[in-house]
């Protein structure tokens, strides 16, 4: 049997740690009071006889307690709770030693692989790591109540990003760039006015990107549409200059024609900014700005023409890659893309077609962008279409004083998420001890959101003068509270799940895809829904329930509970629990009905929602590709593709490696020929239909490969 300490690390169980500890509080008591040591032996046999693979440490000593108070020997169990309570005084001391310790030795795996987009052996990034470390440790200790820190610790529940939780900060914003660029802002002190072009309004962009991402923890996303008009004072600063040097001199149509390739240089040069600024920029917490872009080619924009071009030029920018340490062209991994479809753009036959088809070419061979069906969110969203955050979750429609929607320049306060499965193995097939449970977890949730929202009242606009004084969120006074801020719905604070397929499989025995099941996980949904819009209606506070794409947490709830309950077939067996609502990855379903299924859900989870299939490599077969991406338009609202693609393992290669009649294939880069250095996709017709997980796995639809 293992022991679970209260900061969740695992010690083989030591009878002897018992023994010992009632043994010293027998010595402070009177004979009469005092137990024998056979009777000490019998309270450790009671513990040892449960048989389980794990005990929280909090549990066993319950139990010796429990077992005193049976004796009526209440003195020594008197002596024996003092003698905890002075051990837990010892625990309250720092204990981020051994953890930052092995983190600069880099031997940390679980803060390490927490964040993929920091480097962990970076001295720099180490800094941030540290002070995490020491954040989580005082976050624990002192600054949660002891019964949230626990159920963190068990498992029930996920108390995110602890690591900045000792700081008044926030978790993902839409910036407010349109307001930014338009009316200037202040950076490190220094006045940045309005840009007069192009080019200059991408190189503001990128450092308010830099100056945001430096004083929160979350991710960032930016509409680009608010560059069209800096392209289109490009276009006018062009042709006046030209007019001017060349007066009438010059025919129309060669004056159009130069005016035309400046400013497609400028445009280039603009975009290359923005790709090359975001992924070589370091933020204060040591990583990239996880940064998103918002490509929405809006029919009631007044500069839709230039944004067209702009959201063109990121497309092509981005199936082309950008050049790692050894200069071959790779997929960055930001800024990330979201694409909206709307019926200009959405493949029947609209004006911007061609652009949705170089999309489609992007996620064939660069995973993104991501898709929004404008037609889909206007249904949820009170006819508006707008970005998610860049923790890929919703804000809820909120009007100003003048009745207006807004949103930019709103944020999201944190996140708590629920260990769905824990409470079907605990309830063990009995619907009214389930819902019971749930809704004493959904009570623990909500008693550990309040203390994020907690946490930022009273914050100071000084703060982060980027956030709050100078327009990323609001133009607040100095020393002026953000309180107003975080009520009346105008941020939002998450809800988030996992597991929702496991915990229908644990209560109904089957997956929450067969119509038994179905109905089930509509009513977990419904209940989470309902408890969020409850909290929202008590206290004025802008809760909503959030799908969490948050893959490290599937692992982590499965790892505790295989810990603690063991083994338990589909399950904790797998090593990891479903994310959110999505469909196992092992069921056989295609591609078209897994987004139809999952799109019931979405609606539910509006305050954040994604669902993506995983997909063979469609470089050979992009007809396929934009079916799907039709259907994403009239089905869900947020979808997005994993794609299967050549990686040389050598030279960072990304690209398409050729396989030949007798299978044998080289990297077109470096000619690596060393298999094990390699992985290659095989090729198929991208057939989305039935038995769409085993497509170029088994001989019997060999019909459906185009070549190996």
């Amino acid at each position: 049997m293992k022991v679970i300490k209260r900061n969740g690390r695992e010690v083989p169980y030591d009878s002897s740690k018992i023994i010992i500890a009632v043994q010293k509080a027998n010595k402070e008591v009177p004979s009469d009071e005092k137990v024998t040591d056979i009777r000490i032996q019998e309270i450790v046999s009671h513990i040892e006889a449960r048989h389980l693979n794990s005990m929280y440490v909090e549990e066993i000593q319950d139990m010796i307690e429990q077992e005193l108070m049976a004796d009526n020997k209440f003195i020594l169990a008197k002596k024996y709770i003092i003698y905890r309570y002075q051990r837990d005084m010892v625990r309250k001391a720092n204990t981020t030693d051994e953890s930052i310790m092995s983190l600069i030795k880099n031997r940390n795996k679980d803060v390490a692989e927490e964040n993929s987009n920091k480097n962990a052996s970076v001295a720099s990034t180490q800094r941030d790591l540290i002070a995490g470390e020491v954040s989580k440790d005082l976050t624990r200790r002192l600054l949660l109540p002891d019964y949230i820190s626990k159920a963190h610790d068990e498992g029930a529940i996920h108390f995110h990003d602890a690591d900045y939780f000792l700081q008044p900060i926030f978790n993902c914003c839409l910036i407010n760039i349109g307001d930014m660029l338009d009316n200037g802002t202040v950076m490190n002190g220094k006045l940045i006015e309005s840009p007069k072009s192009f080019q200059v309004a991408c190189t503001v962009m990128t450092q308010i990107i830099s100056a945001v991402a430096s004083s929160q923890y979350g991710g960032q996303s930016v509409d680009i549409r608010h560059l069209g008009k800096y392209l289109r004072k490009s276009y006018h600063k062009y042709r006046t200059r030209y007019i001017e040097t060349f007066g009438d001199s010059l025919e129309p149509k060669l004056l159009d024609q130069l005016v035309s390739e400046r400013l497609r240089d400028e445009l280039r040069s603009g975009v290359q900014t923005i790709q090359y600024q975001i992924n070589t920029l370091m933020t204060t917490n040591g990583q990239s700005p996880f940064v998103t872009l918002f490509l929405n080619l809006d029919k009631n924009d007044d500069y839709l023409p230039e944004n067209a071009m702009i959201v063109e030029e990121i497309l092509r920018q981005r199936l082309e890659g950008i050049k790692n340490e050894k200069g071959v062209y790779v997929t960055p991994a930001f800024p990330k893309l979201v694409y909206v479809l709307d019926e200009h753009n959405c493949l029947k036959g609209g004006e911007y077609d061609y652009i949705t088809k170089l999309a489609v070419k992007c996620s064939a061979k660069r995973l993104y962008p991501d898709y929004i069906s404008a037609k889909k969110m206007r249904e949820n969203y009170e006819n508006n279409v707008f970005s998610c955050m860049g923790c890929r979750s919703f804000l809820a429609p909120w009007k100003d004083k003048n009745g207006n929607y807004q949103f930019e320049g709103r944020f999201n306060q944190g996140v708590v998420s629920l260990n769905l499965p824990q409470i079907g193995i605990l309830a063990k097939k009995n619907e009214d001890k389930f819902w019971e449970l749930m809704d004493e977890r959904l009570q623990l949730c909500y008693e550990a959101l309040m203390c994020r929202h907690y946490a930022l009242e009273g914050t100071l606009s000084d703060t982060s003068p980027i956030h709050w004084q100078y327009g990323a969120i609001a133009r607040l006074d100095k020393k002026e509270p953000i309180d107003q801020l975080l009520h009346d719905g105008y941020s939002t604070i998450s809800l988030g799940y996992i597991g929702l397929y496991e915990v229908t499989k644990l209560m109904t025995g089957v997956s929450h895809t067969d119509p038994i099941g179905t109905d089930f996980a509509l009513r977990v949904m419904r209940r989470m829904r309902a408890a969020t819009d409850r909290w929202k209606k008590e206290t004025g506070i802008g809760f909503s329930l959030y799908g969490t794409p948050a893959e490290s947490l599937c692992y982590r709830f499965a790892r505790i509970d295989q810990q603690r309950f063991g083994d338990i077939p589909d399950i904790t067996d797998k090593g990891y629990y479903t994310n959110s609502y999505h469909v196992d990855v092992r069921e056989k379903i295609d591609a078209f009905t897994k987004f139809q299924f999952e799109s019931q859900f979405q609606t539910i989870s509006s305050g954040g929602a994604i669902s993506y299939v995983e997909i063979p490599n469609m470089r050979h077969n992009l007809p396929a590709l934009e079916e799907l991406v039709k259907y994403i338009y009239d089905n869900i609202q947020y979808a997005e593709f994993n794609t299967k693609s050549d990686y040389c393992h050598v030279c960072g290669f990304d690209g398409e490696i050729e396989i030949n009649d007798a299978f044998e294939w080289e990297c077109p880069n470096c000619h690596n020929k060393d298999h094990n250095k390699m992985n290659v996709t095989r090729r198929t017709c991208g057939y989305l239909g039935e038995n769409f997980w085993n497509v170029g796995k088994t001989k019997e639809i060999k019909a459906r490969v185009l070549h190996l």
